[in-house]
C-alpha cells in the first residue's frame, strides 16, 4: 500500500499544479498582469517526477504489491525492460505522456520568462497548462497506473515477448510520444493568438520554431518503429498500413504542410488562416491518434487493450475541434491577406502545391483508416482496406513530393524564370539522367522506379545547391557560424535525409526477392546471389527466455533466426529473425518450420520433410540500410533547424 499511496500523492501534486496554473493565467490574462505559468509549471512537473520515480523503483525491483507491474513485470526481466515496462502498457504509458507535456510546459515558459506578461504567451502557456491538466487527470481516474495489487504474488506476468525483443522499445516510444505532445505547443500559440486577437503579431515562427522540434521527433520515431518493426515481426517487412501506424503518420502530413506553409507567412504575409487551421488540425489528430491506440476500437499489434479512455480522449478531440473551428470564424474577418499568389510556379505557388499533396493524402489515410470502424458501426460486420488502397495513393504522390522538392528550393519569390531554373538545376538533371541510363543498361527497366530516381537526385542537387551557398557564404565572411546562420541548412539536410529514405524504399521494396528454402544440417544452396547454408540447430535456455536458434552461413558470416518461448505467464511464444545488413543489401532470415513429425522447437511442423531438416525464410532487400540513414539524417537536420532558429533570434 506504501507504493499505491506515494505514487498517488505524486499525481494529485501533478494535477494540483497543473490546474492552479491554468486558475492563475485565466487571472492574468484577465487582469493583463505577468503570470506564474513558470512556477505552477514546476510544481506539476516536480509531482510527476516523483509519480515516475514510484513506478520505477517498483519496476526495477520487482515490486508485485502494484497490480500494474504484476502484469507487465518478472523477476528475470532484464533491467533495460524493466525501466522501458513503465510504457508497456496502458496506464504507465500515460505516465510518459504527462512527463513530456510537464517538461514541455516548462521549458517553453522558461524559455518565454522574459515576456510572460504578454497576452499571447500568457494565452499559450494556460493551454498548455489545460493540455497536461486533462491527461493528468486521466492517471487521477480511469487510468490509476498505482492501483494496488490485492493478491500476493511471487512471479509477475512479464512484459509482452514483442516488448523485451529489442532495445528500440527504449527509443522509439518516447520519440514518438514527444512528436505528439511537441504539436501541443504550435497549437497552443494558435489558440493563443485567436484569443488574444493579436493576429497581425508575428507569431507564426515562434510556432514553427516548436513545430519542428516535434515533427523531427515525430519522424525520427516513426522511422524507428518501423526498424523496430521489421528487426522483431518477422515478415521482413517495415511499414504495413496498419491503422496505429497511420495513427502517427497522419499528425506528421499535415505538420510536414505546416512547417513549409509558416514559411510562406513569414515571408509574404500569406495562409495565416490555413496556417492556424492546420496547427489546431495537426494537435486534434495526435489526440485521435491516442485515442485509436488507448480506446481499444481497432485491433492492432501496436495498440494497448481495450480500455474506459475511449469516450474522455474522442470527447477531447471534438473539443479541440470546435475549440479551433469556433476561434478561427470568429477572427475571420482579421486574417484575411490583402496579397496573394503572384505565380503558381514562384516559391509561394510550389508550397501551396505542397500543402495540396500532403493535406490531400492525410485525408485519404484518414478516410482509409476510420472507414472499417464506420462500417463496422452501420452494418455489424468487419471490413479491411488494405495495403493496395494505401500503396495506390502513396506511390504517385510521392513523385510529385519529390518533382516539388527538386523545384521550390531554387525558384524565386512571386515569379518564375525558366532559364533562371534550368541554368539552377540543370547540373544535377544531367546527373540525374546518366544514373537513369546506368540503370537501365544494369536491367533496371521500372518506369515508376526510373522516375522516381531521377527526380529524388535532382532533389538533392537542389539541396546541395543551397548548402553549398551556405558554406561558401561562410567561407566569404570569414566565419563558420555563418554557415548556422544560413536560411535554410536544416532544411536541406531534411531534404537530403528524404532523398536517402526514399531511394532506400524504392529500392527494397521494387526489389526484393522473397524465398523459402528447405536446408539439411550442412548443406548449401544459392538464394538471390547470396550464398546461405544451414549449420544445425543451437538451443539457448535461461530465466527470461527458450530459444531454438539456427546456425545460418550468409556468405562468410553466421545469423541466428530462431523460434523464441519468453517465460512468465504469458508464456510467448515468437519467432526472431536474424538479419545480416550491408550498406548495399539486407538478408533477412527467418525460421519458418522443420521437418519430421514431430518437434520440441516451438517451430511449425511440416511433414513430409526429413527429420532435422529445416524450412528457412531469406529475403534479399538492396539498399535497405539507407532507409535508416535517411530516416536519422531527418532527424539531424531538424535539431540544426531549431537550434539555429534559437541561436540566430535569441538577444
Amino acid at each position: 500500500m506504501t507504493l499505491t499511496w506515494l505514487g498517488r500523492v505524486a499525481l494529485y501534486l501533478a494535477l494540483a499544479g497543473a490546474l492552479a496554473g491554468v486558475v492563475d493565467q485565466a487571472l492574468a490574462l484577465r487582469r493583463r498582469r505577468a503570470g506564474h505559468g513558470l512556477r505552477y509549471g514546476v510544481i506539476a512537473l516536480t509531482g510527476v517526477v516523483a509519480a515516475i520515480a514510484v513506478m520505477q523503483y517498483a519496476l526495477i525491483t520487482h515490486n508485485f504489491s502494484l497490480a500494474y507491474v504484476a502484469e507487465n513485470n518478472a523477476t528475470f526481466t532484464p533491467l533495460l525492460y524493466s525501466i522501458t515496462g513503465m510504457w508497456s502498457a496502458l496506464e504507465g504509458s500515460l505516465l510518459l505522456w504527462v512527463l513530456l507535456q510537464a517538461g514541455l510546459v516548462v521549458a517553453v515558459t522558461w524559455y518565454y520568462r522574459r515576456h510572460r506578461d504578454h497576452p499571447v504567451v500568457s494565452a499559450a502557456t494556460l493551454v498548455l497548462l489545460a493540455v497536461q491538466s486533462f491527461f493528468t487527470l486521466l492517471m487521477v481516474g480511469p487510468a490509476d497506473p498505482f492501483v494496488h495489487n490485492a493478491t500476493r504474488v511471487l512471479q509477475g506476468a512479464g512484459p509482452n515477448a514483442l516488448l523485451q525483443d529489442n532495445p528500440l522499445v527504449a527509443a522509439h516510444p518516447p520519440l514518438l510520444y514527444a512528436g505528439f505532445v511537441g504539436f501541443s505547443v504550435p497549437f497552443a500559440f494558435a489558440i493563443a493568438v485567436l484569443l488574444t486577437g493579436r493576429v497581425n503579431e508575428s507569431w507564426a515562427l515562434e510556432q514553427r520554431r516548436w513545430s519542428v522540434l516535434a515533427w523531427g521527433a515525430l519522424s525520427v520515431g516513426i522511422v524507428l518503429g518501423a526498424w523496430w518493426s521489421y528487426q522483431v515481426l518477422g515478415w521482413g517487412g517495415f511499414w504495413g498500413w496498419d491503422p496505429v501506424e497511420n495513427a502517427a503518420l497522419l499528425p506528421w502530413l499535415t505538420g510536414t504542410a505546416y512547417i513549409h506553409s509558416v514559411i510562406v507567412q513569414d515571408r509574404r504575409g500569406l495562409f495565416r488562416v490555413w496556417n492556424l487551421s492546420l496547427a489546431v488540425a495537426t494537435f486534434a489528430l495526435t489526440v485521435l491518434g491516442t485515442f485509436f491506440t488507448r480506446s481499444g476500437v481497432l485491433v492492432s499489434v501496436h495498440a494497448f487493450s481495450s480500455s474506459t479512455l475511449g469516450p474522455l480522449l474522442i470527447g477531447f478531440f471534438f473539443v479541440v475541434v470546435a475549440l479551433g473551428a469556433g476561434l478561427l470564424a470568429w477572427r475571420g474577418d482579421r486574417l484575411r491577406a490583402p496579397l496573394g499568389v503572384d505565380h503558381p510556379l514562384s516559391r509561394e505557388g510550389l508550397f501551396v502545391a505542397n500543402n495540396i499533396v500532403f493535406v490531400g493524402f492525410a485525408l485519404v489515410v484518414l478516410l482509409g483508416t476510420i472507414f472499417p470502424l464506420l462500417y463496422q458501426a452501420v452494418n455489424g460486420s468487419q471490413f479491411t482496406v488494405g495495403t493496395p488502397y494505401f500503396a495506390s495513393i502513396a506511390a504517385p504522390l510521392s513523385v510529385v513530393l519529390l518533382a516539388l522538392m527538386a523545384l521550390a528550393p531554387l525558384v524565386s519569390w512571386r515569379s518564375a524564370d525558366a532559364r533562371v531554373l534550368w541554368t539552377r538545376t540543370r547540373t544535377s538533371a544531367w546527373v540525374a539522367l546518366g544514373v537513369v541510363v546506368l540503370l537501365v543498361t544494369r536491367h533496371v527497366t521500372r518506369y515508376p522506379e526510373l522516375v522516381a530516381v531521377f527526380l529524388a537526385l535532382i532533389a538533392a542537387g537542389a539541396a546541395l545547391r543551397t548548402l553549398r551557398g551556405a558554406f561558401l557564404a561562410a567561407r566569404r565572411r570569414g566565419s563558420w557560424r555563418e554557415m548556422v546562420r544560413a536560411p535554410s541548412p536544416g532544411g536541406m539536410v531534411v531534404h537530403l535525409g528524404i532523398v536517402v529514405l526514399a531511394l532506400g524504399i524504392v529500392s527494397s521494396t521494387t526489389y526484393a526477392q522473397r524465398h523459402e528454402v528447405t536446408l539439411a544440417t550442412g548443406q548449401r544452396t544459392v538464394v538471390d546471389g547470396q550464398l546461405i547454408g544451414f549449420d544445425g540447430f543451437h538451443h539457448v535456455r535461461n530465466a527470461l527466455e527458450s530459444a531454438t536458434q539456427l546456425r545460418v552461413r550468409v556468405g562468410g558470416h553466421t545469423v541466428y533466426p530462431a523460434v523464441t518461448t519468453f517465460n512468465g505467464r504469458h508464456g510467448q511464444t515468437v519467432g526472431t529473425p536474424a538479419i545480416d545488413s550491408r550498406l548495399w543489401r539486407d538478408v533477412y532470415v527467418t525460421f519458418d518450420a522443420v521437418g519430421g513429425t514431430g518437434s520440441t522447437s516451438g517451430a511449425q511442423i511440416q511433414t513430409g520433410l526429413p527429420a532435422g531438416s529445416v524450412v528457412v525464410g531469406v529475403t534479399v532487400e538492396p539498399l535497405l540500410a539507407w532507409l535508416w540513414i535517411g530516416g536519422l539524417m531527418v532527424g539531424a537536420g531538424a535539431a540544426l533547424s531549431f537550434f539555429r532558429r534559437r541561436y540566430v533570434e535569441a538577444p
